[in-house]
């Protein structure tokens, strides 16, 4: 097994890190990538103003999150759970002892392997793991590094490779806290790692929550839910536009709604109803069970309390899981632009995706049908405001032809 190690202060992770934490794991061919936040650097002072060693590894984990390799890449807290300096020699040690027959790669950046022999114990660090360098921009290339590898293969032995990032756009931390101290600097790191930034005050941001434009709201929102739904929040916002668009509801109170109609999708059952609680939402005895009912209730309270959003989206988001009687056009588009957006692929989406934009009654019935045959087929309770809407369409006159079911 071969198993690359990146470690640092991550103060904060940004794409840089990303980048090379990518091109580690294809070029060297890791068979796992450990990233691992130093809880007290042993070359430097952590400057003033860096959060807890528990935010940074919040960061990293979102990080590891966007990478998309959950079988490769790991996060760990091994020195943010050992006392003292955060040696690399002791790292190793420990991970050389939990992993005897793997083949330890550590990584790290330009600065850093130019100084390597000064580190505290390079020699053990240079006999428990191979090296990879990599440069973070194009003029850290064979000429930086070329003096350094033959003097460590001279004097440790130790085994070297390196490599340049192309076309990387550089950022320095420092530089990086310096901008976003002044509200600046999101293009250098994931929407989701600037989100937890912005929501959790760090860095001297002072980001106005209720009044956020909307790259931040997106950050904020990716911030809150795991990679792998960010495609569908992104879908589900270019489809609530264009329905707003072809039924004249407001563009924007739609892609506000479908930006956070997921902000707490990721929740267990007893956040959710904590939250429940806490903003007096009255649950039935269905929803009190099934945690799925409850992030749309909880998105919408967040929404509302967190992020300033009026009632027309709180109301959107409250209503996008079950649907209800009686829907405003902003709530039967962010229900419809929930289901059919681009990245959904199932049985009949076309056709419904079609219904959506020639009658939006017709294709909420042909939704809330759907849901209904779909859970009655696994055996599974229906929410009442689910059969509501649907008893309350057909009432109203709305029917879809026969077959349209999926």
């Amino acid at each position: 097994m071969k198993i690359g190690i990146y470690g640092g202060t991550f103060n904060p992770p940004h794409l840089g890190h990303l980048a090379a934490a990518r091109t580690a794991v294809e070029k060297l061919g890791l068979d796992k990538l450990l990233l691992i936040p130093a809880a007290i650097p042993p070359h430097k002072e952590l400057p003033q103003g860096t959060p807890p060693a528990q935010e940074r590894l919040a960061m990293v984990e979102k990080m590891a999150d966007a990478m998309r390799m959950p079988q490769v890449v790991e996060v760990s807290d091994l020195e943010l759970e050992r006392e003292g300096k955060s040696y690399t020699s002791d790292t190793l040690a420990q991970l050389h002892a939990r992993y005897p027959e793997a083949e330890l790669w550590l990584l790290m950046g330009t600065d850093m392997f130019l100084s390597l022999h000064q580190w505290h114990e390079p020699e053990r660090i240079l006999e428990l793991a191979s090296v990879c360098a990599f440069g973070r921009t194009e003029q850290d290339g064979e000429a930086v590094f070329a003096a350094q590898r033959e003097y460590l293969t001279r004097t440790f032995g130790a085994k070297v490779e390196t490599m340049t990032l192309d076309g990387l756009v550089d950022v320095s931390s420092t530089r990086l806290r310096a901008l976003l101290a002044e509200d600046r600097g999101g293009e250098y790191l994931l929407p989701a790692v600037y989100g937890h930034i912005l929501m959790n005050g760090l860095y001297g941001t002072r980001a106005d929550l209720k009044h956020l434009d909307l790259p931040e709201l997106r950050a904020c929102s990716y911030s809150m839910v795991r990679q792998k739904r960010v495609p569908h929040i992104m879908g589900t916002e270019e489809e609530a536009v264009r329905l707003a668009r072809r039924w004249g509801a407001d563009e924007t109170l739609a892609r506000r709604a479908a930006i956070l109609h997921d902000c707490t999708k990721y929740l267990e059952l007893e956040p959710q109803l904590a939250l429940c609680e806490q903003y007096g939402v009255e649950l039935d005895e269905l929803e009190q069970r099934a945690v799925k009912l409850l992030h749309s209730k909880t998105g919408a309270c967040i929404a509302r309390a967190v992020f300033g959003e009026p009632d027309e989206v709180y109301d959107a988001i409250f209503w996008h899981t079950t649907a209800k009687e009686n829907m405003t056009v902003l709530e039967k588009i962010l229900y419809l632009a929930d289901y059919i957006e681009p990245n959904r692929d199932f049985d009949g989406v076309e056709r419904l995706r079609a219904l959506a934009y020639e009658d939006i009654d017709k294709a909420l019935l042909l939704g809330v049908e759907t849901t209904i045959q779909e859970m009655e087929e696994r055996k599974l309770p229906i929410h009442k405001k689910t059969l509501m809407a649907r008893d309350w369409l057909r009432s109203h006159g709305v029917s879809v032809t026969e077959g349209s079911d999926k």
